[in-house]
């Protein structure tokens, strides 16, 4: 039956990409017959979508197992896609490649991490997950550690991590639809928002599988068709993995010329300048901020005297004095940022190819650190996302579970093996084509992209040219205006915004699903009603569904950060809240429900405070100011899983000495779970 079924989706889905072929072939036509650009791009959306819906209808069911584990039946190749698809989310389609544009060789730490992490879960978790079944993280937790005290902290850190996750990933679904089809940033957030409850609501996990399998089709050539054409205009070798170190050589050139030119340096001097003028006024608050709002107060009074003052600078200088800081401590915290900022642009950039740059051994020791410590959190945090580890509960046996993270990986590879050729293809046409061009006569898309806040430039030095100091790129952007750096037809950026709502939408579907399954059946279920009908049962999982997506939604649309930091945010606490417990709880027998409950919520606790205090000065809708901190070694927020997962360890096994072992049938099961034979 495995094998006919196998043999029944290979057709199903090599029809399926053949039809996505012919419509990218026939929206190409198009554009050459004149059909407008944003046509193409709702094509794109409109078509891609309701494949989407249409998969999610055909898969509706009311049974459990199907809803939460897609009937156990997926064979491995297929779960590898769908896990490749829930895996290449947002910040690996759009935010991987932007974060080695602008970091070079440190970047590979995202790589390095994410791959090395499929390492972990083959070897330690994913087959004996697979074969203790049931359905969440937190039946585990709550069968191997006995009691609802783990399960309750597993389902809070579910909730969390993965929370975390999905807002990146509607965040980026908001960017798409804002730049592609010219919708507001917050109505394409919502817009996203019904794409993924389409896809997810009606069919669970199975109709979830089935769309990730689709999802990763459209992504994957999505990804690598922009960086092959690019390749091929610059190279004329279609392997872009292959020939772009040839090309890293000339950005090394480039660089060498560029990071040197005088007008390049004077901007990094003026840049330096306004971080030292900042630093001033910092020190003189609260007198520098009277000084300034009765500057500009005079400067408003001047030019309404003057009859020949435009009426535009006078409403500009208004529009200064009411964005001025409220009080001392907003203009500490504002202009430190500005200074920050500035302090940025006045560096003198580092190479792409250089290893744990800085213009001191403290700050090459400080990327060496942050390099080691992002690597270690990536891996842990991809060996104890719940929304993947929970993709091996839906193949039908423990060596089909181990035979998927195979193929996940190998999925996975063909994306992530091309980023450093996008990121360094991309380098080399902004440098020799936008790098010390005229403002008057930049490309289009530098100002498309810069009104949604993704491109920034400014002509410190006035003279007429934009310098590299000059540029302001968001990581977020790069991927997605590749194709109109490279001066490509523009249905390439049209095929690229898909797979990017591709790899969106496939990973905040797991997402929401994982969260909602947590409550659904870890809280509701298992705790408060557990003589609840199947019916009940699914009824109130859809409904945590809307709330859980609309509360994401929600907060996408305030654009908290970046789609990497907020990803890599998600893995540190998923590493420190998971991978302890789960490991020891496979491979210690010794491990008991105290020493878990208390590791668990010590590696969190620890993750969250050095989180918290590193990334923000103030949270004021939680009415918290003021409660920043220095990083302890130059440790990043992005890497605070590195002290949250130790003390998640030792916390686990001190506690679990000091108190009574697990009762015999705990022992039992982890017996039963290493047991090849059982």
């Amino acid at each position: 039956m495995g094998r006919r079924l196998g043999d029944r989706l290979r057709g199903y889905y090599l029809a399926y990409t053949g039809g996505f072929v012919v419509l990218i072939a026939a929206l190409a036509l198009l554009e050459r017959q004149g059909m407008p650009p944003r046509w193409i791009g709702y094509a794109f959306l409109f078509f891609t979508i309701m494949i989407y819906a249409a998969i999610g209808v055909l898969s509706r069911t009311a049974n459990v197992s199907e809803y939460y584990v897609a009937g156990r039946r997926v064979p491995a190749v297929f779960n590898g896609m769908a896990t490749g698809a829930d895996w290449m989310s947002a910040a690996s389609f759009i935010g991987l490649a932007g974060t080695l544009y602008l970091s070079g060789y440190q970047g590979l730490a995202y790589v390095m991490g994410w791959t090395g992490g499929y390492v972990l879960v083959a070897l330690l978790l994913a087959p004996y997950l697979r074969k203790f079944g049931q359905y969440t993280i937190p039946d585990f937790l709550a069968a191997r550690y006995g009691g609802n005290a783990a399960r309750l902290v597993g389902v809070f850190a579910t909730v969390l991590a993965s929370f975390v996750y999905v807002v990146a990933q509607i965040y980026g679904v908001g960017l798409i639809a804002s730049r592609f089809v010219g919708l507001q940033f917050e109505i394409g957030v919502f817009l996203g928002l019904a794409g993924i409850l389409v896809c997810s609501f009606l069919g669970g996990m199975r109709a979830v599988t089935w769309t990730q399998v689709a999802q990763y089709i459209i992504l994957i050539v999505a990804y690598m068709a922009p960086v092959t054409l690019l390749s091929m205009k610059v190279t004329s070798v279609p392997l872009p993995q292959a020939v772009y170190g040839e090309v890293l050589e000339k950005v090394r050139a480039l660089e060498s010329e560029i990071f040197h030119l005088p007008a390049e340096e004077e901007a990094r001097r003026r840049y330096q300048a306004r971080a030292d003028a900042y630093a001033e006024r910092i020190e003189r608050l609260p007198a520098s901020l009277v000084e300034e709002k009765q500057r500009l107060s005079e400067a408003i009074n001047a030019r309404k005297l003057d009859a020949n003052a435009p009426m535009r600078e006078v409403l500009a200088l208004e529009r200064q004095r009411r964005e001025l800081p409220a009080d001392a401590e907003q203009a500490r915290i504002r202009w430190g940022e500005a200074r920050q900022a500035a302090l940025e642009r006045a560096a003198t950039p580092n190479h792409h190819a250089d290893a744990f740059p800085g213009a001191s051994e403290e700050a090459r020791s400080a990327a060496r650190i942050n390099f080691l410590t992002l690597v270690f959190c990536l891996m842990v945090g991809t060996a104890a996302l719940p929304h993947i580890l929970v993709r091996y509960y839906t193949t039908p046996s423990v060596r089909e579970a181990r035979n998927s993270v195979v193929w996940s990986l190998l999925f996975i590879l063909a994306l992530y093996l091309t980023a450093p050729a996008y990121a360094v293809f991309a380098k080399y046409e902004i440098y020799q084509h936008v790098v010390n061009s005229e403002i008057a006569s930049l490309p289009g898309w530098i100002a498309a992209w810069g009104k949604l806040g993704l491109v920034s430039i400014e002509d410190i030095n006035g003279d007429g040219l934009l310098q590299l100091a000059e540029l302001t790129l968001n990581p977020d952007v790069i991927v997605l205006a590749t194709p109109e750096i490279a001066g490509l037809p523009y249905v390439v950026s049209g095929l690229v915004a898909a797979g990017a709502l591709a790899a969106a939408l496939s990973t905040a579907d797991g997402l929401l699903l994982t969260i909602t399954g947590a409550l659904s059946h870890d809280v509701y279920y298992k705790i408060i009603r557990p003589q609840a009908s199947t019916q009940w049962r699914l009824v109130i999982s859809k409904s945590l569904l809307l709330v859980v997506a609309v509360m994401a939604a929600l907060f996408a649309a305030q654009k908290p950060a970046t789609i990497l930091s907020m990803v890599a945010w998600a893995f540190s606490i998923a590493g420190a809240a998971f991978f302890p417990a789960l490991v020891l709880g496979i491979f210690w027998k010794r491990a008991n429900k105290q020493g878990a409950v208390a590791g668990m919520v010590a590696g969190l606790a620890m993750t969250l405070y050095y989180m918290v205090r590193v990334q923000f000065h103030d949270i004021p809708w939680l009415g918290l100011h003021g409660i920043g901190m220095e990083p302890w070694l130059e440790v990043q927020s992005t890497s605070a899983g590195v002290w949250g997962v130790p003390v998640g360890f030792a916390v686990i096994i001190v506690v679990s000495l000091l108190t009574p072992p697990p009762p015999p049938p705990v022992r039992a099961l982890v017996e039963r779970l290493r047991s090849p034979h059982s």
